[in-house]
């Protein structure tokens, strides 16, 4: 869909009672009625393909759209993807050929030869290059400008590298990367060194994981490239001294050796040292267990290792109240993963983590207690954990949770009701069984036979594959393939199943702290920290925190944004400057970017976390509206703080 199209659709989501004729449409968005019927068809056929909801027509009255709070929410969800999508991905795509241009190229290329190439006014190649030099600092690199000469990138090769490696990191859709830099690299190049990585694999019996081969690819393809046109690597005689004293060091000397041979390219000492520094810091596991030790701990440990896993434990143990030493397999799991983690940070080998936009917002609140912990370990260690890092491991301690859960839990009984017959039926049953532990698939129904065995049986969970409106106990409208969407909605409803939520407004924890006077509709900022200091300065003036505040606020911010998704920003700081827990909420007159997504609505948090069930409860609650992006939006468009909180409430 174009922009135009998009607007209408978002539209007929927010007002999903209004009978909209076509002329209103027309003058809404400056165009004639003919263009709109044109796009309504456009917008049906969107509507039909990511939905079950139906764009109705009723000739003299108007068009709506006709559809369930599921379909509502996944068709928001999407929208909000797709108008990202649509107007960043040919903005993207050009600042990631820019970016790849400069950093591979030695020579220097005027503005305006990329206009001219590009098709854009100096203007747009300009704002790009702010953009591409704010990028590169963190890889230490500095887009130079020289008059009458052009514009290089300077800095270290190894420095470099790394930015190639990462520029999925540039922009806010990581698959263009990918797409752009296989089409870098001739196909032969790229069969040859997946073949032998392969080889690799197999030979000293390891098994990495499909990030840490991808990685790895594009690191040997890079250095065959970088080789070719006389860029070498240049490493310290310390590193390279330390190196070679590795195992793995003889593995790149021979796997080197071998590709000399296919590409006819001599490599140097340094490239073997920098392949064996990315073979220390990618994951993967030796297949046979002999190659490690005790209680799983790898043959060749770090010497940080065993300390680093006990305070990570010890301080997430305290923080969550959680008994986390107990999970043998969450220490098995953080021996393997930390150990490649400490390679990396230790020789400045930067990690992705294309899922950390996903785990912020499913696992907010165990992903601050990981950014908290971190941070102070970090300090301990002297080494600075990156956000992706924080969100693997808040993989790894949210599966622990889960685990000790369920050991003192019992499952969910659940019923599925499916109108495609007993054979999908069945499938169904049986991937919602698999993977789902904690749910007990008691039978699977028509909808003729639901209200019938729901008079007989006790239930916790419907899931269903048509709409079911006079359900009064939880349920969820899945598609009969459950698709990942439906699998992530489903995990959702299933943790608010075991630990219930206690939505009555007297016992919310949120509503506990705000009031009409600490809400701030229609707010008009540029930038994050301008909000975070406006807020946190009305806190101070109101005498519920100390002056030192907005600083903590905006240390945490630095860490990792505090976005969860939805729409929604959650900023918060240290308790030791709260004199008295209050929640502010500001809504944003238009979205403002915030770290790489957009925001409407903001909760400044100032909770003292003396009560670690409340705050894991806050947090829950947050969660519950950023599920909800109808809600979301009509909030952000609220002018009056009365009826703003009453909405919430409602």
């Amino acid at each position: 869909m174009n922009k135009r199209q998009m607007e209408i659709l978002r539209m007929l989501l927010t007002e999903p009672d209004r009978l909209w004729l076509a002329q209103d449409l027309a003058d809404l968005t400056d165009c004639s009625e003919k263009t709109i019927r044109n796009d309504l068809k456009v917008i049906e056929d969107y509507i039909v393909k990511h939905s079950d909801a139906n764009l109705v027509r009723r000739p003299g009255r108007g068009i709506y759209l006709e559809m369930g709070e599921a379909d509502q929410n996944e068709l928001f969800h999407r929208l909000y993807a797709d108008e990202s999508t649509a107007q960043h991905e040919s903005d993207e795509e050009r600042v990631l050929h820019l970016a790849y241009r400069l950093l591979m190229n030695a020579k220097p290329v005027t503005i305006q030869d990329l206009a001219s190439q590009y098709y854009v006014n100096k203007t747009v190649i300009r704002r790009d290059m702010e953009k591409i030099d704010g990028w590169l600092h963190s890889f230490d690199l500095a887009l130079i400008t020289k008059q009458r000469v052009g514009l290089t990138i300077q800095g270290s090769e190894k420095n470099k590298r790394i930015a190639l490696a990462r520029m999925n990191q540039l922009i806010d859709s990581p698959e263009l990367t990918g797409q752009m830099m296989r089409k870098q690299f001739e196909s032969h190049e790229i069969i040859t060194i997946n073949h032998e990585l392969k080889a690799f694999q197999k030979r000293h019996e390891l098994s990495f994981t499909d990030e840490a081969f991808e990685a790895l690819m594009l690191h040997i393809l890079l250095m065959v490239k970088r080789t070719k046109m006389g860029q070498p690597i240049s490493l310290s005689k310390q590193d390279i001294a330390f190196l070679q004293e590795r195992r793995e060091f003889t593995w790149a000397t021979s796997f080197l050796q071998q590709l000399q041979k296919l590409f006819a390219v001599p490599f140097s000492k340094e490239e073997t040292a920098y392949l064996t520094l990315h073979l220390l810091s990618g994951k993967f596991r030796y297949q046979q267990e002999g190659r490690t030790g005790k209680q799983g701990e790898l043959a060749d440990s770090h010497p940080l290792l065993p300390e680093l896993i006990e305070q990570l434990v010890r301080r997430m143990s305290e923080l969550n109240m959680i008994a986390f030493s107990k999970d043998k397999m969450l220490l098995k799991g953080l021996n393997v993963h930390l150990y490649t983690t400490l390679n990396r940070l230790q020789y400045g080998l930067t990690v992705s983590n294309p899922m950390l936009a996903e785990i912020k917002k499913m696992y907010p609140y165990m992903f601050d207690r990981v950014i908290i912990t971190l941070e102070e370990v970090g300090k301990w260690i002297r080494l600075s954990f990156p956000e992706e890092e924080a969100a693997y491991l808040t993989l790894h301690f949210q599966a622990s949770v889960e685990r000790l859960h369920q050991k003192e839990s019992h499952p969910q009984r659940a019923i599925i009701v499916c109108h495609m017959g007993i054979g999908m039926s069945q499938l169904l049953r049986t991937k919602v069984e698999r993977k789902f532990p904690a749910v007990h698939v008691e039978t699977t129904l028509s909808k003729a036979e639901v209200q019938d065995y729901l008079a007989a049986q006790e239930v916790d969970l419907v899931i269903t594959t048509v709409d079911l409106p006079e359900m009064n106990i939880p349920h969820i409208l899945v598609s009969p393939l459950l698709d990942v969407k439906d699998e992530r909605r489903l995990e959702q409803v299933i943790r608010r199943l075991d630990e219930p939520e206690h939505r009555a407004a007297e016992e919310s924890v949120f509503f506990k702290y705000t009031t009409p006077f600490l809400v701030f509709p229609q707010q008009e900022v540029q930038h994050p920290e301008q909000l975070i200091s406006k807020l946190a300065q009305i806190l101070e003036d109101k005498g519920y925190v100390e002056p030192g505040y907005v600083d903590s606020v905006l240390a945490r911010e630095k860490m990792s944004a505090t976005t969860i998704g939805g729409g929604i920003a959650i900023p918060h700081g240290g308790s030791e400057w709260i004199r008295q827990s209050s929640i502010v909420i500001a809504t944003l007159k238009q979205p403002l970017t915030w770290g790489t997504e957009k925001v409407e609505l903001v909760f400044l948090l100032a909770v003292k976390q003396d009560g670690r069930e409340e705050m894991r409860q806050l947090f829950k609650e947050l969660s519950l509206i950023s599920e909800q992006p109808a809600l979301v939006h009509a909030l952000s468009k609220e002018t009056d703080a009365m009826r703003l909180l009453g909405r919430m409430k409602g």
